[in-house]
């Protein structure tokens, strides 16, 4: 059986030039099939408001919700590392506040690490954290949690921003660098002058690896998917077919039939 991944394996990814594979996902069934499928990381994000919740955006997600969708993703997984992500205002306080919930999704999600938004603002954050112990994933580019800052979901192309920005949470201590909605070109360059690996949503093929929502990837969402979204499957599709198939077969008086009958 596969050694289990960690912050290690991921270095000597990017060291070896082998590109890292991540999806999002929210519960114990979906985790499995990505466990087995042999993706190394797996994000509980907090795009679960968005997904499985049905909420306009990602900020009203709870501490809580977050630590009690981990620790399902983290029950199937003996493969993927389990990254939980901190949701918004649970790391913006005070660094005691950030330690202490950044501890619960390791001590009670058994999740391996933590992704928290922001850039050079956020380095003193990640500098606590990893001084915890606490394994610490950045996210730079388009974040989410500051979409109302932002003024809506858009690409960033500020450079040497985002340059700083991956710099100084590296130095800080973060172990990879989410890289969201920016152009390729920059992507590339961030990647090429960090040393950790860098793992891209819409910020083009030179990441060290990809991450995509897998909800958006497989079908099931219904809402507006982002132009860097490629749909591998139509789940949706071929569940409302089946669903419909059950509803005829039910009110036809066709199902159960005798094969599905007790004696």
């Amino acid at each position: 059986m596969p050694t289990k991944v960690t912050t290690s394996t991921l270095t000597k990814m990017k060291q070896i030039g082998q590109k890292i594979s991540a999806l999002t996902a929210y519960d114990y069934p979906f985790a499995s099939m990505l466990d087995q499928a042999g993706i190394e990381i797996i994000l509980v994000g907090d795009s679960l408001g968005m997904v499985v919740q049905g909420k306009e955006n990602t900020l009203a997600v709870t501490m809580d919700e977050a630590i009690y969708h981990t620790s399902m993703v983290s029950r199937a997984c003996t493969f993927s590392m389990v990254v939980g992500d901190m949701p918004f205002m649970s790391y913006q306080g005070s660094l005691d506040r950030a330690i202490e919930n950044a501890g619960r999704f390791l001590k009670e999600a058994n999740a391996s690490a933590v992704k928290l938004e922001g850039g050079s603002d956020v380095c003193p954050v990640i500098n606590a954290l990893s001084k915890a112990g606490i394994p610490v994933m950045a996210h730079i580019g388009l974040t989410p949690q500051s979409v109302h800052q932002m003024g809506g979901f858009k690409v960033q192309r500020d450079e040497d921003r985002l340059l700083k920005d991956a710099e100084d949470v590296q130095a800080a201590g973060a172990f990879s660098i989410v890289i969201e909605g920016i152009p390729s070109a920059i992507a590339a360059k961030i990647t090429k002058q960090v040393q950790i690996p860098t793992i891209g949503i819409g910020a083009g093929k030179e990441c060290d690896g990809q991450i995509l929502v897998l909800h958006d990837m497989i079908g099931i969402n219904d809402r507006f998917l982002p132009k860097f979204v490629k749909k591998y499957a139509d789940l949706a599709g071929i569940t409302k077919k089946a669903l419909e198939q059950y509803v005829k077969e039910v009110k036809a008086g066709k199902f159960p039939s005798k094969e599905y009958e007790y004696e």
